[in-house]
């Protein structure tokens, strides 16, 4: 039974692992047409509305309710929900303007400074594979910046960056991840709500009731950011971070891929060698994280 449900939560990682590297990048891709700034509206919008759903769905109001009493818990996901918002938004502009590549930088390096982040802000310790890694991902970013400031993919440490502090300020707050997103997601829809307002007035959208089928790929922006989620998280329930934590890299691997040989992205030789120089660090963090779990 035992062996049975950790298989389960290695599928169900895989899956969100998947769904996040192939199935969203070739979604948001898709809708890339109708440009950055409506698709981050949409994506907050209808990520608000599916969380709305699930929450009815699975009774968890009175756990929302709860949260909501606690100012400290409100103060800590506003400021969070300011970090997935620019997340969200830094790669729906990564896809939309052919730097999905760099945008997998960031989830590459996303790991390895979460542990950084953990060791500064926590006291975690880390042992010397670790600190391996976190030089290594240093050196990476240091060579980039020495051969050029405009090679530097900022949209990939700029992913990197906002969903490290948002797992640093989550860990603060001990709340369902679903119903923490749900908290967020409303901080953020009344802006979303008032940007669209501001595209209509200016008949800027493309959204529009004499469009249904495209009403209806765009409000998908809302399942495409929740299942995914919910899939991952499950599995972590299941069979812990260690082994989560490697499967995860499913996604910006297929990012990458993805973005090289299918969207044919422009990858130079400067990057290339900066890219290997974080593999290293990725294959040595993940070798230690597999042998202390």
């Amino acid at each position: 039974m035992e062996k049975q449900k950790f298989n389960t939560g290695i599928g169900l990682t895989a899956l969100g692992s998947f769904w996040w590297g192939v199935i969203g990048v070739i979604y948001f891709k898709y809708i890339s047409f109708a440009g950055s700034i409506e698709v981050v509206i949409h994506r907050c919008v209808w990520t608000s509305v599916a969380l709305i759903i699930t929450t009815f769905y699975f009774s968890k109001w009175d756990i929302f309710f709860e949260i909501i009493k606690n100012k400290r818990n409100i103060i800590y996901l506003f400021f969070s929900s300011l970090l997935i918002f620019i997340n969200w938004a830094t790669w729906i502009y990564a896809v939309g303007t052919e730097k999905i590549i760099d945008a997998s930088f960031g989830y590459f390096i996303m790991p390895i400074l979460s542990v950084f982040l953990g060791y500064i802000f926590y006291g975690e310790k880390i042992n010397k594979r670790r600190c391996l890694s976190i030089l290594l991902v240093l050196l990476s970013i240091s060579f980039l910046l020495f051969k050029s400031f405009h090679s530097i993919p900022w949209v990939g440490i700029i992913v990197a960056l906002s969903w490290g502090f948002y797992n640093l300020l989550r860990k603060k707050v001990n709340v369902d991840t679903d119903v923490g997103l749900l908290i967020e997601s409303l901080f953020i829809l009344p802006f979303a709500l008032f940007a669209f307002f501001l595209l209509f007035k200016n008949n800027l959208n493309l959204f529009s009731i004499n469009e249904p089928s495209l009403m209806f790929i765009l409000m998908l922006a809302g399942p495409m950011t929740v299942i995914p989620l919910f899939l991952y998280v499950r599995g972590v329930e299941l069979c812990g971070l260690g082994p989560t934590g490697m499967i995860f890299y499913i996604t910006p691997t297929f990012q990458f891929l993805l973005g090289f040989f299918y969207y044919d992205e422009a990858f130079s030789f400067d990057k290339s060698l900066s890219f290997i120089l974080i593999w290293i660090a990725v294959i040595i963090y993940l070798k230690d994280l597999y042998e202390h779990n």
